[in-house]
């Protein structure tokens, strides 16, 4: 199981200065949706810069224009992009198209998809690598977690393709864990921490614990 940080801050300088003080403890950086719509696809190329080795998510959750949006990003050289589950048939395939042509990654979103394991099985027709539940900051405020959402998806897909986002924390990973997703993901919990670096560092021994 991999632990990636989802960072949803429109700071560059500050997304750079916690890809350095967590690049060797995380799996996955993702570029948050916040970050891209403020500064494009230039935190991309600096974390790429800056960490050649770090594996890069561009969270652009893509719903239309694949092709174009897609080539952007690999262009810039994200190592991940996400497209949303609900996006057409012919997006997700553009997406799955293009990110293939440049050896990268496709994670699809099931935010706001209510048939987990339907549409799960689309997109794995779809040849999409990785799909992920994700209940939505706004869903978090009324008290809902992905963990029923990840349970109906690893009884649908692959567990390894499997990830799963949206209020994750030290206290409940466990909980995700012990379905062995492919990717869990964390977000405020890590960089708001007092301690980003010890945060994730329990983080990922609470996931191992697990493997």
């Amino acid at each position: 199981m991999k632990l990636q940080l989802a960072y949803d801050v429109s700071s560059l300088p500050k997304a750079v200065a916690i890809a350095a003080a967590l690049h060797d403890v995380i799996d996955v950086f993702e570029v948050g949706t916040p970050l891209i719509i403020k500064e494009g696809t230039a935190p991309i190329r600096a974390l790429k810069e800056a960490f050649p080795d770090l594996c890069v998510l561009a969270d652009a959750k893509i719903v239309d224009g694949g092709e174009g949006e897609c080539r952007d990003i690999c262009e810039a050289g994200a190592d991940i992009i996400t497209v949303l589950a609900y996006a057409a048939d012919e997006t997700i395939a553009e997406v799955v198209r293009v990110a293939h042509e440049h050896g990268r990654t496709v994670m699809a979103d099931l935010i706001g998809v209510r048939d987990i394991a339907g549409r799960a099985a689309q997109l794995l027709a779809l040849d999409v690598d990785l799909i992920g539940v994700h209940t939505a900051y706004d869903v978090q405020k009324l008290g809902r977690t992905p963990l029923r959402d990840l349970t109906d998806l690893v009884a649908a897909v692959p567990a390894e393709r499997a990830t799963v986002a949206g209020g994750v924390k030290l206290e409940t990973v466990k909980d995700y864990a012990a379905l062995h997703p492919g990717t869990i993901i964390a977000g405020s919990a890590l960089y708001n921490a007092d301690d980003p670096r010890a945060a994730a560092l329990a983080m990922k021994q609470e996931i191992e614990r697990h493997a």
